[in-house]
């Protein structure tokens, strides 16, 4: 097998889940075609990256299954994604701790676990005014306002 360029192709994969994510008018071929992408540079950067990574990775499928309301899924990687950033906090960024409460937040929202949900949410609120760097916490807090959160209220039954 030839030499493959695992950190080329997991960028050009990430970059590709990207620009189907901001498609607004994104068919359903292409729908299937970013959970591939996002599956796919995580493959690579498996291959060829480390936690960091890795836990972008996570992130980016699980936001991959919260644009497209598949809630099991978008669960599991946010999960996944919080577990990696609990055990790498030592290599990751500011911005990636507050992206890992963002994602769990609005899978948590999905699953219907409001409480936990808004839990999450002011956490990763929180976290984002912390980001130091002031273009990081610009995208992460361009990223908040690209996907509502809006948790149901409790009903007064629950």
């Amino acid at each position: 097998m030839a030499d493959v360029d695992h950190k080329s192709l997991a960028i050009s994969l990430n970059q590709r889940t990207w620009t189907l994510l901001e498609k607004g008018d994104r068919s359903a071929a292409e729908s299937d075609e970013m959970i591939h992408a996002a599956h796919g540079s995580l493959w690579h950067w498996l291959q060829a990256g480390g936690p960091v990574q890795q836990q972008r990775g996570e992130w980016l499928i699980g936001r991959v299954y919260v644009v497209l309301g598949f809630c099991e899924a978008a669960l599991r990687h946010a999960n996944r994604t919080m577990d990696l950033t609990d055990r790498h906090l030592d290599v990751l960024q500011d911005f990636d701790l507050a992206y890992a409460h963002e994602l769990l937040a609005r899978a948590l929202e999905m699953a219907g676990e409001t409480g936990r949900a808004l839990d999450m949410w002011n956490k990763a609120l929180e976290l984002g005014t912390r980001i130091a760097g002031p273009k990081d916490r610009e995208i992460f807090e361009g990223d908040l306002k690209a996907i509502e959160f809006q948790p149901a209220c409790a009903s007064l039954t629950d």
